[in-house]
């Protein structure tokens, strides 16, 4: 991979041994908590590679767990996150699958849910605390969430994605980049939009209006 500065080889401020076994995996599981968006009462969490055979060791359960938990990499309380999820009724499950696979070694699945609905998405951590997020519900996507990015779940029909973009233009939002992908033709769709401006609650619900969306999710950074 590509980095900008030495901080990026240093590697962020975190509670654990690892940017990429501790940070990365409380980046994985803080952006799983974004795009759910709310505490989850269930996570299921499977590991691949080297996070399945270094996970205790690495503190890369921990991280996750505090992650989904709303914590950030230096959260003091990352340590404590297990005892935190019984305190809230987040009931966790580990699933480990240490043989090689076709995944990145450092890769997370991670599903939440609750009594309203769920949500499943796939990680990778890439070292110095960056991470790319694989796969969102199913869709094969590439995020850094490394700039403020809008996640447009809708519809796939025609004009839906220039509605979206004529509503971020209105507002002097510019996309810095944009993917979409689809089930199949006329099924569900995403669009992951990075912007270089941060984005407003006002805009999320002016996106959320627009034909076809049917849910909207902002990370940032």
């Amino acid at each position: 991979m590509r980095y900008n500065s030495i901080f990026d080889i240093i590697g962020p401020i975190m509670v654990g041994p690892s940017s990429s076994h501790t940070a990365g995996a409380a980046r994985i599981g803080k952006t799983a908590r974004d795009i759910f968006g709310r505490q989850p009462t269930n996570a299921e969490i499977t590991l691949y590679g080297s996070f399945a055979q270094t996970y205790r060791g690495h503190g890369t359960d921990l991280a996750l767990v505090g992650g989904i938990l709303n914590l950030h990499a230096d959260d003091e309380d990352m340590v404590n996150s297990f005892q935190l999820a019984r305190d809230r009724g987040v009931e966790i499950i580990f699933k480990i699958v240490p043989e090689e696979s076709d995944y990145h070694p450092n890769t997370a699945r991670v599903r939440l849910s609750d009594s309203e609905g769920s949500l499943e998405a796939v990680g990778i951590s890439l070292g110095g605390g960056k991470i790319t997020m694989t796969e969102i519900e199913g869709f094969k996507i590439s995020l850094s969430g490394d700039s403020p990015t809008l996640l447009v779940f809708h519809h796939d029909r025609y004009g839906a994605v220039a509605r979206v973009a004529q509503a971020l233009a209105c507002k002097e939002i510019n996309i810095g980049h944009m993917e979409v992908a689809r089930k199949s033709r006329g099924d569900q769709a995403l669009m992951v939009i990075e912007t270089d401006q941060d984005l407003t609650n006002e805009i999320i619900e002016d996106v959320k209006q627009i034909d076809h969306v049917y849910s909207v999710a902002l990370l940032t950074p």
